[in-house]
């Protein structure tokens, strides 16, 4: 027997807005390297090694917490885990404002992603909890589309703001825009008893959490679903949020504006490509992941031409079309969503979550040590990551085929 949704829909949207407020604020910070890279770079003479740190720093904080997250808000909700982290950002913002060397970055960095490290986990799960089942990939590509709004800031009114003020400037105004969000999720989200506890049920301890999620990691097909998410979503910020930049300035020579131009273009592609996808999820599983290893080749096809062909125009058309196919990283969700008996869905999207985000620091730390290398390999520098992220798409999408698969598929 199904469990109703905890909410009515008039009273869940206000609830999920407030929450995807905080998760655009995320998109914002996790966005900000590739219009930050050329004064960073200019300021502190950071190599693209250290500038793929600077840049990972955010989603090795973001991804390491995800089970921690997790299982704080099975045992004390969304709006407490929120509101409790949150502040974080704020301060993190701050610091990288004020920072007078790498170091200081590095640290507003992994302070930021601590304090964001809740924010997409809860809207995922809120939908989960309080809307029907068939409706998560819609939902969720829908929230995907407004959390993403945050990365607009990142493209032409960030290259603006830092052009005509500084980048230290942008850092200041993000941190504004994150009270707000806190003050947001504060107002219009109740306290919601978590659902481990509902019914007078007795509290689950955390021991009882942690045996819950070694239980998932157990499920065979757990490690192919985790390989996936580690390079999807990776693939396409790792471009959209450190590489973009410095494409165009380093290898084409365009200002710090048109780039922003372009960053903006892709973030809007970006933005509507998620629920295009989750409205027409194929939705029995074995379909949908087809569906999932077909848009993986395609990414990396992408990768490969955009490594290869070096053009200007080729460089904005191909990097608007990795956009218009990232979307189809929500059907991911939907799989997640039917691979587990719904009282690990919780524990299993902060499991997913956390591969994800993970696998975003790892490239884009990794990518930016490939660039180091590439002029000793005699490679064009942005040529090598490239092709390093179209790699580590084609491993993704065979470790999906061929590690276990859950029933049904």
């Amino acid at each position: 027997m199904s469990t109703p949704p905890l909410l009515s829909p008039r009273a869940a949207w206000p609830m999920l807005l407030a929450l995807t407020a905080a998760f655009a604020m995320s998109q914002a910070f996790r966005t900000l390297a590739a219009i930050l890279a050329p004064p960073l770079q200019a300021e502190f003479q950071m190599s693209p090694q250290q500038l793929g740190l600077f840049a990972a720093s955010f989603h090795f904080a973001f991804g390491a917490l995800q089970l921690f997250i997790g299982i704080g808000m099975d045992l004390h909700g969304l709006r407490r885990t929120v509101l409790a982290a949150f502040p974080l950002a704020v301060v993190g913002a701050a610091v990288s404002a004020t920072a007078g060397g790498q170091g200081q970055l590095i640290v507003g960095q992994v302070l930021i992603g601590v304090g964001c490290a809740p924010a997409f986990l809860a809207c995922t799960l809120f939908i989960a909890q309080n809307f029907p089942a068939e409706r998560f990939a819609m939902l969720s590509g829908l929230v995907l589309m407004l959390g993403g709004t945050g990365m607009l800031f990142t493209g032409t009114p960030l290259a603006w703001l830092i052009e005509a003020h500084g980048w230290r400037w942008g850092m200041w105004l993000l941190a504004a825009g994150s009270v707000v969000a806190w003050g947001l999720v504060w107002w219009k989200v109740p306290h919601q008893t978590p659902a481990g506890a509902a019914g007078g049920a007795p509290r689950e301890s955390l021991g009882q959490a942690l045996r819950g999620v070694k239980a998932l990691f157990l499920m065979p097909h757990t490690w192919g679903i985790v390989c996936m998410a580690a390079v999807n979503y990776a693939s396409f910020l790792t471009l959209r949020g450190l590489w973009l930049g410095p494409v165009l300035v380093e290898r084409h020579g365009l200002s710090l504006l048109v780039s922003g131009h372009v960053a903006l273009l892709v973030s809007v592609v970006s933005l509507v490509s998620p629920p295009l996808f989750g409205r027409f999820d194929p939705g029995g599983i074995a379909a949908r992941r087809r569906r999932i290893v077909r848009c993986t080749l395609g990414m990396a096809a992408l990768f490969v031409a955009m490594a290869l062909l070096r053009g200007l125009v080729a460089d904005v058309l191909l990097a608007v079309a990795v956009a218009c196919l990232s979307g189809y990283m929500v059907l991911q969700y939907a799989d997640v969503r039917a691979a587990y008996p719904p009282a690990m869905i919780g524990r299993a999207l902060s499991v997913f979550t956390m591969a994800m985000f993970m696998g975003v620091a790892f490239m884009q730390w990794g990518t930016g040590w490939v660039a180091a290398q590439a002029a000793g390999w005699g490679v064009e520098t942005f040529t090598a990551p490239l092709l390093a992220i179209a790699a580590a798409l084609l491993l993704g999408a065979l470790a999906y085929r061929r590690l276990p698969q859950p029933p049904g598929a």
